[in-house]
């Protein structure tokens, strides 16, 4: 099992549209307003209210136009709400890591040094010392 196993399936855009819409419409219906009141407040036309509403795809400018006539301007924000810090602040605040280093060794490939080695002392280097 995996960790995204607890959350819902994710909406089809469709789904958004459908969810969106019907939002807008009982906004609109718990203001009072008609399509034809609101698609003027909006500057927009009826069609393109009734495309919202309905889920029918619609502009991201409509969506701003209708909802600051509809005063809920404010719910935009929660989709990407403002920062009170700067990543680049808090990078630049916080202490620097200490630099971490991959050690090599120098000169001959390591390999080499450990076949030198067992030669000199007469063993053969892939038997691990039993040839002493």
């Amino acid at each position: 099992m995996n960790d995204h196993d607890d959350r819902p399936p994710a909406r089809s855009t469709r789904e958004w549209e459908g969810r969106i819409g019907a939002q807008v419409r009982a906004r609109r219906l718990d203001q009072g307003l008609d399509q034809i009141s609101l698609a003027r407040l909006a500057d927009v036309s009826t069609s393109t209210l009734q495309s919202l509403e309905n889920g029918r795809g619609s502009t991201l400018r409509t969506l701003v136009r209708v909802l600051r006539a509809l005063g809920v301007e404010s719910a935009l924000d929660t989709i990407a709400p403002t920062s009170s810090v700067s990543p680049l602040d808090a990078l630049r605040s916080a202490a620097p890591a200490p630099r971490r280093r991959v050690y090599r060794p120098r000169g001959p490939r390591a390999g080499r040094i450990v076949r030198d080695d067992a030669a000199r002392r007469g063993e053969r280097p892939d038997d691990g010392g039993a040839g002493r």
